[in-house]
């Protein structure tokens, strides 16, 4: 099984909508680990790893905006194999 890492960044209305919270609960739904935080340009930062299936299903409903409330306009996306191994998914700030 191949475990990849994917770094984002989302751009749109993701602040102050539960995109964070949504995000942890979506992580929990696929298996994936990580962490999330807002970013000053009201950006929002995700760094996630896990196996490949379950990582670009996470990474589809991040695209289509993980909130009710969230609209998601860009996801700067980069994969790559280099693991963090990270072993629980954070809510930063």
């Amino acid at each position: 099984m191949v475990k990849l890492r994917a770094h984002m960044i989302v751009s749109g209305r993701v602040q102050g909508v539960g995109f964070r919270f949504s995000t942890k609960q979506k992580s929990k739904e696929y298996g994936v680990y990580g962490w999330v935080k807002n970013l000053p340009d009201q950006t929002v930062e995700i760094d996630v790893e896990g196996e490949n299936e379950q990582l670009y299903q996470f990474i589809d409903a991040i695209k289509a905006g993980p909130s009710p409330v969230a609209k998601v306009d860009n996801v700067e996306l980069s994969v790559t194999d280099q693991l963090n191994n990270y072993r629980s998914f954070k809510m930063n700030h």
